[in-house]
């Protein structure tokens, strides 16, 4: 697929950084030369400098035979005049805009084919608020993610001391807890991937992903962590754009003190929350504040600067002060890479919590979800199944005649629509029905191209 990328800043060089990676034709647009040339030297794409709402650079770029741009330049104006230029002037098929103001979304009239022309608008604000959303719903997660229109649903743990699941095999697990009706998908242990067996023995310090029904994923939860404590109090470090609405939304169910260092900024902060959250002028990595503010007594501490180091080291600090769970915002991989499961419990990354909601239109077949999972590299996957036994290698099939490539791992399959959907966990002799969307956990992203071809029908199926 052919696709141009406009801006190359966080978000743009981690969307250029995931396709690029999967052998795209990628060209990114940026005024910055400079910036360009060094993701030329990492990445596989080419890089167009100038201003991507000029005709001429964006012919340059190889517009007139684009299948798709992704404008994520840092000003919501620029994103909306080059894709209403490659919608109305160009014909280009699909155009995505990042844009942080609410009075654009995705449907609106405004963005129709006759208005500025943009089919996809994504918002990394919005994307890493619904990300620490599901981890204030399931605390003990480490990421939680929803397939087939919230149905079904994956979630990451590690495995603590004191945790029902270390020392089990996966099989004896099923059988002390039958209630909690669950696949396990993948298994990391220091980082390497083991494939998980029925015999497979999960030690403390692993990280699990399992797919469960929705429904079912507080159970499931439970009875892998036996403790299910809700987050009350929080902190928050850092009152920029992602923070303010943070503590607006959670002030209706916690008790929220919120930390900036800028005292006009304070200033508008207590203008705007309710006046039972406490706006505190300070440092998140002074000590003596934190202290001072009870952190010892905090269930979530989220250090939501527009500085990384500030971020990691608030985050540690607050850890080490006795708080039961905290969060970072880190903008570089290799910092969060290297900081999640240590000290920090999650490192949010604004730019992965976005990649899927992109993925889901480059990905060939009938591809309804896409999830990037560790730094992007595995994915889950949710794909509906078309066609019957003659032009499908699924549909028809039993789950012991499918050949999935090595590391990918069959997870559940949404059966029927609306009220009468059905999650199933598959068996050996489950067999796959058009219609059913199926939910696959890939270790490496590189086979995906070898499990979108399952999904694809032949010829000679007829829609």
């Amino acid at each position: 697929m052919k696709i141009i990328i406009l801006g190359a800043g966080r978000v743009g060089e981690s969307v250029a950084e995931n396709l690029s990676s999967e052998r795209n034709d990628i060209t990114v647009v940026d005024t910055d030369a400079q910036r360009l040339r060094d993701l030329e030297d990492r990445l596989e794409l080419r890089g167009v400098p100038g201003n991507g709402i000029q005709p001429s650079v964006l012919r340059e770029a190889g517009i007139d035979d684009a299948d798709m741009v992704i404008a994520c330049a840092a000003q919501d104006e620029t994103n909306l005049v080059v894709c209403k230029l490659a919608k109305s002037v160009f014909n280009v098929p699909t155009t995505i805009a990042r844009l942080r103001s609410p009075e654009f979304q995705t449907g609106s009239d405004l963005l129709a084919a006759d208005g500025f022309g943009v089919d996809r608008v994504i918002c990394p604000e919005d994307s890493v608020m619904a990300y620490i959303d599901e981890l204030i719903q399931y605390p003990e997660a480490l990421q939680v993610l929803h397939f087939s229109q919230g149905r079904a649903s994956l979630v990451a743990v590690r495995v603590t001391p004191g945790s029902r699941l270390a020392g089990h095999t996966i099989a004896s697990f099923r059988e002390h807890f039958p209630e909690a009706e669950m696949r396990v998908v993948a298994v990391y242990r220091h980082g390497l991937d083991i494939t998980p067996a029925v015999d497979t023995r999960i030690h403390e310090g692993d990280e699990v992903f399992v797919v469960a029904a929705r429904q079912q994923l507080r159970e499931v939860l439970l009875a892998l962590h036996h403790q299910d404590q809700p987050v009350q109090r929080v902190m928050i470090a850092g009152g920029g754009r992602v923070g303010l609405r943070l503590a607006r939304r959670l002030s209706e169910t916690c008790h929220v003190k919120l930390l900036e260092q800028d005292k006009r900024r304070c200033e508008y902060l207590a203008a705007e929350l309710p006046n039972h959250v406490l706006v505190l002028r300070g440092d998140a990595t002074d000590e003596d504040l934190l202290r001072e503010e009870g952190v010892d007594d905090i269930d979530l501490f989220l250090s939501l600067t527009s500085d990384d180091e500030d971020n990691i080291m608030a985050a540690m600090l607050a850890k080490r002060m006795g708080a039961r769970r905290v969060m970072a915002l880190i903008n570089r991989r290799a910092y969060a890479d290297m900081m999640e499961g240590s000290t920090i419990d999650i490192a949010i990354s604004p730019s992965q919590t976005v990649i899927g909601e992109l993925l889901a239109h480059v990905r060939r077949g009938d591809v309804a979800a896409v999830h990037s999972l560790r730094r992007g590299a595995a994915e889950a996957i949710e794909a509906v199944v078309r066609g019957d036994r003659k032009t499908s290698k699924l549909a028809g099939r039993r789950v012991e005649e499918l050949r999935f490539p090595s590391g990918a791992s069959l997870g559940v399959i949404v059966r029927g629509e609306g009220e009468a959907a059905r999650v199933l966990m598959p068996h050996h002799d489950t067999v796959i029905e058009e219609g059913d969307h199926v939910i696959l956990f890939l270790r490496n992203k590189r086979m995906i191209r070898e499990v979108e071809q399952l999904f694809q029908v032949s010829a000679t199926f007829l829609f």
